[in-house]
């Protein structure tokens, strides 16, 4: 699928050269279907790059964007245990308590991976 640059860049955490797509006016909240439409954040959430993630809600990514599952970048955080990221998204204003499609909330995907910092900060 064409355009997916943006995404390969957000998952390496590559800030460089997603300043320079954003620049070139490359969709930042372009869905990856072959990975049940993640956008970028929700790579860069998943990975933990924080710089990328302000780099990106910055340049007006949808921080509530939806995979085919229901998953917000906070869900995908929440996965992978980036407190960090969390932190992150509530400091930008995103909602890290929206449920997906099957009403699990991030905090209850960091209690099933056993990310107890997540948990407890999902919690306030």
């Amino acid at each position: 699928m064409a355009g997916l640059e943006v995404h390969e860049a957000a998952a390496t955490g590559d800030f460089d050269a997603l300043e320079d797509y954003i620049k070139a006016g490359k969709d930042i909240n372009l869905k990856d279907e072959e990975w049940n439409d993640r956008t970028p954040l929700h790579w860069a959430c998943a990975k933990g790059y924080v710089e990328v993630i302000r780099l990106l809600m910055e340049n007006d990514a949808k921080g509530t964007a939806r995979t085919t599952t229901g998953w917000t970048p906070a869900h995908c955080a929440a996965e992978t245990g980036k407190l960090t990221v969390l932190r992150a998204l509530h400091n930008l204003h995103v909602p890290i308590d929206r449920k997906d499609k099957y009403g699990d909330t991030p905090k209850r995907i960091a209690e099933i991976y056993g990310h107890h910092d997540c948990v407890k900060f999902l919690m306030t």
